[in-house]
């Protein structure tokens, strides 16, 4: 930790970018510096590469602090994995499909086609039109939420006193407008998202229990069926009773892959599923994709 004397004041700054010479040497002294949360550019520099993944396969390698957001575009057959770095990640997450935003992660389907309220291993995240947008492919968690959604800028200004985008206690669905704007989308465009890392159980009664994370490490990988917009938000699932905006950093990295094929277990898991890849593949044939 930097003690106080490290750290540059209010008043040095203010110094240091008196003029535009100055403000310019001041910003490229910048360049190269390293923070806990940031982009890795290029992706295939990463360090670390999955076992079996080549580091020139990662496309998206970045760390994504708390009350913060993400997104990207991915082909088809890229694996993208969540990790929860700190034990206090909760990744709310929203799928368009990349050249026509128009079909989209629909949560309800996603629930009742596969019979399961409860996000895991062998899940598949559907569109409205009855199609695979993505597969959990891999699950060391098993902490996620189909049901709730993300926070809101109501909710959180009465929790934390604020929810806007540069508050310190940023709303998930302000910053899901931020990353849709960059994708050519408006808040219409926003339905209600899922979310890794922070568990949710129905009880008896029909109420909504939280059960928390799972603790530090914990990952969840999907692979995207279809080309893919990924726009993620990093902020306290809204049911979390702690007091403080509390948010720990989120690992994200993607690497190129194979999309699920016909003889797959995945594939063949249940009709549901199965039905589900199959009119994937015939939106995909009849364009000339597959």
């Amino acid at each position: 930790m930097a003690t106080p004397s490290a750290t540059p004041s209010a008043t040095a700054t203010a110094t240091a970018t008196a003029t535009t010479y100055r403000a310019r040497d001041h910003a490229r002294a910048q360049a190269g510096q390293e923070v806990d949360a940031m982009p890795v550019l290029p992706a295939s520099s990463w360090p670390t590469p999955p076992e079996g993944v080549a580091a020139g396969d990662v496309v998206w390698a970045e760390t994504v602090a708390g009350g913060n957001y993400t997104h990207k575009v991915l082909a088809r057959g890229t694996e993208l994995r969540l990790t929860d770095l700190t034990g206090d990640a909760c990744a709310h997450l929203l799928l368009h499909c990349a050249d026509r935003p128009w079909e989209r992660l629909n949560v309800a389907d996603t629930v009742k086609v596969l019979w399961n309220a409860y996000l895991g291993e062998g899940h598949l995240l559907l569109s409205d039109q009855g199609r695979v947008l993505a597969s959990v492919t891999r699950d060391t968690s098993g902490r996620h939420d189909a049901l709730t959604g993300t926070s809101s800028l109501a909710r959180n200004t009465v929790r934390y006193g604020d929810g806007t985008p540069q508050s310190s206690s940023p709303a998930g669905r302000e910053l899901f407008k931020l990353a849709a704007l960059k994708n050519g989308l408006t808040p219409r465009d926003l339905p209600p998202s899922v979310s890794f890392f922070q568990g949710v159980r129905i009880a008896e009664d029909g109420t909504a229990g939280f059960t928390g994370s799972a603790g530090p490490g914990g990952s969840v990988t999907l692979r995207a069926e279809q080309d893919v917009i990924v726009l993620l938000a990093n902020v306290p699932h809204p049911l979390d009773p702690r007091p403080a905006y509390t948010c720990g950093n989120l690992g994200v990295l993607a690497y190129r892959a194979r999309p699920t094929a016909p003889g797959d277990p995945l594939w063949e898991a249940t009709p549901e599923g199965r039905r589900a890849f199959l009119n994937t593949a015939d939106h995909l044939t009849a364009r000339g994709i597959v």
